[in-house]
């Protein structure tokens, strides 16, 4: 199966002040648009954040997941280097 390689910021909107929740972004994958990714300053420095949707059950779900660890990083790669731009 071929993979999915271009990855790119579609959209970013950064977020004034003193939160936790720096960004709300929206990439593509190709021929795919995923929106709600967010970058978050954690304790160990920023990280990107999947989309989340609330259930019935009032919990929060993903809706968006990297398959492997490798993607998940080069996802993270893609964005945190367009938020530091």
């Amino acid at each position: 199966m071929e993979e999915l390689k271009e990855i790119k910021v579609v959209r970013m909107h950064r977020l004034d002040g003193d939160f936790k929740l720096k960004a709300f972004v929206d990439i593509s994958i190709g021929d795919f648009l995923v929106k709600g990714l967010r970058v978050v300053k954690g304790n160990k420095g920023l990280f990107l954040a999947m989309p989340q949707e609330i259930g019935k059950d009032g919990k929060w779900y993903s809706t968006f997941l990297p398959v492997t660890k490798e993607a998940h990083a080069n996802l993270a790669d893609v964005v945190l280097a367009a938020y530091q731009e």
